[in-house]
């Protein structure tokens, strides 16, 4: 090598050199957490999780910077959807890394996500240099007005939630918010500062795998709004909580304070915390040692951070207007794309909030600016009232309305009304007392008062103008669930729809409307009539037609079918098998939606009921007075005690078999495990019960059954588990994979081709067309044969032997006779028993 060359190679290495050094300047500068630093320090460090991948400090921050060069280095806004996962943390770094502001978006919220992209439409900004972060400001997830934040604020905030909850790099936390949320965004910003590690999971705290997986991680911290812990609670889940667990977080609301001091006791350590998104989300926390004896309290402010009182016009003596500074403070908020390249124009944080000052110098929240009304002259603070409200018991949210106060009460309306008018001394007629079902809360688990307030817009609407096409569906569902408080915003299936009410509805709907859209059991009366032409009135054509649910058609067709061919007016069995299969398609209708554990098993249990009761009674009064059953299959126990042979025992498989298959089934998702798992695969389970029961019944009993085993529990079961994988197909290759096992399931079982084939053509019926075009004036006589099958089935044993001597079409009818009327005065006494409760509630509240 001549000198020369050589020279040109240090030449080389020297702008090498300094490219690298640029390259790591940049890294270092554009990079608020420190992340090139602790990769370079700690490259083998875990820096997050996420299922089974580890992604280490050193990956991290490759895949930073590969992404920063695919986005270009320059200034700007990036848009990024802010998902709990490697490729979300990815591109939220990566944007900064390339010197960009990020405008953080929900990943769980489509509409609040356009409504974002609609006000700030990707393209190119005149952005200030210091300008880091746009969030929505808290409570307005997609509103147009943004929080500017810096890097300056995010690095200080982090730091500060660092030093007080002294984090280390051993550290590991669970992602269990949201990280467009500041509060959940600043778990992920300071366990990366001090080179902790991240869990990232978007799976709810009610899920009890959550925690195993947690355990698993060693995770130390987690956090919470006051809804989170209250999850914890009604799911079981606040019991399966990791031993590793050291500190659990508390803010974005207040929790009460009995609760604090339960959850402090519970946990090694619980923080409580204040903050707003305006200031990186955190400005006063409680050392939690405080936490029993003043839960009350917001504690201190953060670390760097100052908070003062503002005297306020009006307000009692000591009370003002929380005032914070600190470096966390927003640069400013952004309404335009011109407020972008504006620097910092706010170095004070008024939060709203009015607080006071003990003497010990911890602060207290008392109320809020925005939360007084004037009624009839008088200033009221519509959060005292609140919280007078839950001293006395009532569970209720306070919002001023026309010239009055709305009282929206989910219990306790009577008290809810003589507590506030007798504190505040207002008259009758400026309080209203709504009872609800629910008091909302958003998605980032805040109080979400906007669904009330349209509920009260929605009562002053129905008041002016009357019925609309929503408000004729509300009072369909209604009727048929005996639930005259049905809102407008509840669907079906929230206000205790099943399937024993679903024929019904189904019914009235198809006469209400052109179209009765699939699943509709899962929308809300207003849902159901958006998009929708004005209410038409009841076909009576001969040349229109219906669209049908196909399980409405096919439970009347499969009681003909059982009820004929008992009667032997045909040779059409396999209606009864059928029929377990729509109830597990019910299954996952109605039942398994549930948010949770408990609310899953209240459904079933709800469901088990509306079908023994009436076995019960009709079985207990024919053993009393007949003799036909004995005690032990009124009970339910024939396939313990019954014989191997047909009997008039047997008469009642089909309610035995569908009662203890509910049962079973109930067993097994109160498994937290089971439950988990259903949750997160939700065809894969059923598909291995399925399994299961097949391998059980080949083991025992080989490929075909005899009588009676081809009604017995263990082998039936297995046609409910086929409805309940029929309700999870929702692809087509899940409805091939349901063929193929409903056939290995059934043909050859009964050794019968003809009920081997009506029951797969019933599967293959509810896969290939979940509607079905019915003759409009068929509509009713099939609704009714259809809410009817339960009492027909039950009935007709008592009925058609006798009259089958004299004529087998006289026997059918007789049967249809007798279990119509019966369903008919059975349903409507529930529904009036129902609604009497529902009425004698409101009354209370009068």
């Amino acid at each position: 090598m001549t000198l020369a060359s050589r020279g040109g190679l240090d030449r080389l290495d020297h702008r090498e050199a300094l490219d690298h050094r640029e390259a790591l300047d940049r890294r270092v500068s554009l990079d608020p957490l420190g992340l090139g630093v602790t990769a370079d320090a700690h490259p083998g460090r875990t820096a997050l999780v996420e299922g089974e991948r580890r992604v280490s400090y050193a990956e991290l921050d490759d895949l930073v910077e590969e992404r920063a060069r695919a986005l270009g280095h320059g200034p700007g806004v990036e848009a990024v959807v802010a998902s709990r996962d490697v490729d979300g943390v990815v591109s939220l770094l990566g944007a900064w890394r390339a010197g960009r502001a990020v405008l953080l978006l929900p990943a769980d919220a489509p509409a609040q996500r356009d409504r974002l992209l609609s006000a700030w439409p990707p393209g190119s900004y005149d952005v200030h240099p210091d300008l880091a972060l746009l969030l929505s400001t808290s409570g307005t997830t997609g509103s147009a007005k943004l929080v500017r934040l810096s890097h300056g604020n995010v690095r200080s905030n982090g730091e500060a939630i660092a030093d007080y909850l002294r984090l280390t790099a051993d550290d590991v936390a669970l992602s269990t918010l949201p990280l467009h949320y500041s509060y959940g965004l600043s778990v992920l910003t300071s366990h990366l500062l001090v080179g902790a590690s991240v869990v990232l999971t978007d799976e709810s705290v009610t899920r009890c795998c959550l925690w195993e997986r947690a355990a698993e991680h060693g995770v130390t911290s987690f956090a919470g709004v006051p809804h989170t812990f209250d999850l914890l609670t009604s799911s079981g889940c606040a019991d399966r909580l990791p031993a590793s667990l050291r500190y659990a977080t508390v803010a974005g609301g207040r929790m009460a304070p009995d609760d604090v001091r339960h959850w402090a006791g519970r946990l090694p350590s619980f923080v409580v915390m204040y903050g707003q998104t305006e200031a990186t989300a955190r400005m006063a926390w409680l050392p939690p040692h405080l936490a029993a004896d003043r839960p009350d309290t917001i504690g201190v402010p953060v670390p760097g951070g100052t908070l003062r009182l503002e005297p306020v016009e009006g307000a009692e003596d000591g009370v003002g207007e929380l005032v914070y500074e600190g470096p966390n403070v927003m640069l400013g908020y952004a309404t335009a794309p011109v407020d972008l390249a504006r620097g910092r124009d706010v170095h004070e944080l008024r939060t709203g909030d009015l607080g006071v000052q003990d003497e010990d110098g911890l602060f207290r929240v008392v109320g809020r600016l925005a939360r007084f009304a004037k009624v009839l002259g008088l200033r009221v603070d519509l959060d005292e009232v609140e919280r007078r409200l839950a001293d006395s018991g009532v569970e209720a949210r306070v919002l001023e309305h026309a010239d009055g106060l709305a009282v929206l009460v989910r219990s306790g309306a009577a008290p809810a009304r003589d507590r506030v008018l007798g504190e505040l001394g207002l008259p009758a007629h400026a309080l209203r007392v709504v009872p609800v079902d629910d008091l909302p809360i958003g998605a980032n688990g805040k109080r979400d008062d906007a669904p009330l307030r349209a509920l009260l817009a929605g009562l002053d609407d129905h008041e002016a103008t009357g019925e609309d096409l929503a408000e004729r569906i509300r009072s369909t569902y209604a009727l048929v669930l005996g639930r005259p408080d049905a809102r407008r915003d509840q669907s079906f299936v929230d206000l205790g729809g099943d399937s024993l009410s679903y024929v019904e509805a189904s019914v009235r709907l198809g006469r209400l409307l052109e179209d009765v859209p699939t699943g509709w059991a899962s929308l809300s009366a207003e849902e159901l009539a958006a998009g929708l032409e004005a209410a038409r009135p009841a076909r009576t054509s001969t040349e229109r037609w219906a669209l049908v649910d196909t399980s409405l058609v096919l439970r009347a067709v499969a009681i003909v079918l059982v009820v004929g061919s008992h009667t032997d007016l045909w040779a059409l069995p396999g209606g009864a098998h059928t029929l377990l299969v729509l109830a597990g398609l019910s299954l996952v209708r109605f039942q398994l939606p549930a948010p949770g554990t408990r609310e899953r098993l209240r459904r079933i249990g709800r469901t088990l009921r509306g079908i023994a009761v009436p076995g019960v009674l009709v079985m207990g009064v024919d053993a009393a007075t007949r003799g036909t059953y004995d005690w032990a299959t009124v009970a339910g126990l024939n396939n313990l005690f019954g014989a191997d042979r047909w009997t008039d025992q047997w008469r009642m498989w089909f309610v035995e078999a569908i009662c203890w298959g509910l049962v079973g089934t109930a067993a097994l998702l109160a498994v937290p495990a089971v439950g988990c798992l259903e949750r997160r695969h939700a065809y894969a389970v059923p598909l291995t019960l399925v399994a299961l029961t097949l391998a059980a019944r080949w083991s025992t009993i080989g490929w075909t059954a005899d009588n009676p085993q081809r009604y017995s529990i263990p082998y039936v079961w297995t046609f409910l588990l086929l409805g309940w994988l029929v309700g999870r197909s929702t692809t087509t290759r899940l409805r091939l994979a349901t063929t193929a096992v409903t056939l290995v399931a059934t043909v050859g079982f009964f050794g019968d081709h003809v009920r081997e084939g009506v029951v797969v053509g019933g599967v293959l019926l509810l896969l290939a067309a979940p509607q079905v075009r019915l003759p409009a004036r068929l509509l009713g006589v099939t609704g009714v044969l259809a809410a009817s099958s339960l009492w027909v089935y039950l009935l007709h044993w008592e009925v058609y032997p006798p009259i089958e001597e004299v004529s087998e079409p006289l026997a059918l009818l007789a049967s249809f006779g007798v279990g119509v009327p019966a369903w008919w005065a059975w349903t409507r006494a529930g529904r009036a028993w129902s609604a009497s409760r529902v009425v004698g509630r409101r009354a209370q509240s009068q």
